[in-house]
């Protein structure tokens, strides 16, 4: 693949990007909001009145321009460096086209990137965590995702190597299956962390969690859909119709 082979699905990974943090803006706004608003009030309904902080940025405009900015920005971001791992697994994971080989990297993503760590350490809303612990907490998130990621790739590798002494279904039967003992195992011995207070509702708890996984699939499907119909466009492009006048002519 040439240079301007790659630029050029830059930009498009970029614009699919784009196209995918507007649909995720709207979720975020209309389903995520809301139940950040919950856990804002919960905290402040049960901080001691000394302890109420001025608001350097209003709520309202974090909702609003702040939201927007965050989520197109990363949407930009996140789209062209998905954009270049598409380039170098075009090819490498079958003889498939480049909207279906868009579609299977944006799932595959999705399961490791996002879905992996989350089961292990999912979102927690605003009043949730103890401050001192942010940063541990971090690490471990960031580390269970790193540990997905890497997995998910020599999975992939020993799928593909298992691929002529067992076909392609037991192949992928048996790398799956090791992907997803060794991920039980992290789950079993990194840490856990629980820091909910007893009186949070588990209501907002859960739909706050629904709707952060909501907001993730709509980015990585809407970028997959997006990406993978640019991508099938720019590298195959269907043949234009031959004009009546010209089939005639060819005909005589």
């Amino acid at each position: 693949m040439n240079s301007a082979t790659v630029r050029n699905l830059l930009v498009r990974g970029m614009l699919a990007g784009l196209t995918a943090g507007v649909l995720a803006l709207i979720v975020a706004y209309f389903l995520g909001e809301p139940n950040v608003d919950g856990a804002i009030g919960f905290e402040e309904a049960h901080a001691p009145a000394h302890e109420h902080e001025v608001e350097l940025v209003s709520r309202g405009l974090q909702s609003t321009a702040g939201l927007a900015t965050g989520v197109l920005v990363y949407g930009v971001a996140f789209g062209g460096i998905a954009a270049l791992a598409y380039c170098f697994a075009l090819g490498r994971v079958g003889r498939r086209t480049p909207r279906a080989t868009a579609l299977l990297l944006s799932g595959c993503a999705l399961l490791a990137v996002y879905v992996v760590p989350f089961l292990k350490y999912p979102a927690n809303p605003p009043s949730v965590g103890e401050p001192d612990t942010i940063g541990r907490r971090t690490t471990l998130y960031f580390l269970m995702m790193l540990l997905s990621v890497l997995l998910a790739i020599a999975a992939t590798l020993l799928g593909k190597r298992l691929v002529p002494r067992l076909g392609a279904w037991y192949a992928t039967v048996v790398a799956v299956t090791a992907f997803a003992l060794v991920i039980g195992l992290a789950y079993a011995f990194l840490p856990v962390t629980n820091e909910v207070p007893k009186n949070f509702p588990a209501t907002l708890l859960w739909r706050f969690r629904l709707s952060a996984l909501a907001i993730q699939i709509t980015l990585w499907g809407g970028f997959g859909l997006a990406f993978g119909e640019l991508a099938e466009r720019f590298l195959a492009p269907k043949p234009a119709p031959a004009a009546p006048g010209a089939a005639v002519a060819a005909s005589d």
